[in-house]
């Protein structure tokens, strides 16, 4: 009986740490950006890229993570996605308000800024799923980026 106790222990102290290693990994989103560099911060007060960063004057929380993408360039699936419709960053219509839901390696999350080729259907790893809106249009001087969003609003950065 004392046998089965520490064997469920260790069982239970060992699976987080595999379940954490087995984490999704997204491929390179962005042509031009192979390494999924992280936006960081914008001095002309448009904030900082990471996940949790103030916005509004710290009224409320970024819930995504920022991946530099040039005006223009091609947004590609990260994994094998299935595509899930639209999904819009804003209520008030500009330039930038497109994006895409998708679902892939058990994950659900959101492109934003990224004008898709087609909003249903998949996609394979490394295929183009769309291409990044005008963002300089919008807020002249950010550092242009696709802006990724776990559809529960959890932190995307650990699977990077």
């Amino acid at each position: 009986m004392k046998t089965a106790v520490i064997l469920i222990i260790l069982v239970s102290a060992v699976l987080p740490v595999l379940s954490e290693s087995a984490l999704a990994k997204f491929g390179a989103l962005c042509s031009g950006n192979p390494s999924n560099r992280k936006r960081g911060c914008d001095g002309r007060g448009y904030g900082c890229g990471n996940y949790g960063a103030s916005r509004g004057g710290g009224a409320r929380k970024h819930l995504g993570l920022d991946i530099v993408c040039a005006d223009g360039a091609t947004v590609y699936a990260p994994f094998d996605v299935t595509l899930g419709g639209r999904a819009v960053p804003y209520k008030k219509n500009n330039a930038i308000n497109d994006g895409i839901n998708l679902k892939g390696e058990g994950l659900c999350f959101k492109l934003f800024y990224v004008k898709p080729d087609k909003y249903k259907g998949t996609v394979k790893k490394g295929q183009k799923i769309g291409t990044l809106l005008p963002m300089q249009k919008v807020y002249p001087g950010i550092t242009s980026h696709v802006h990724v969003q776990m559809c529960d609003k959890s932190d995307p950065t650990k699977y990077f």
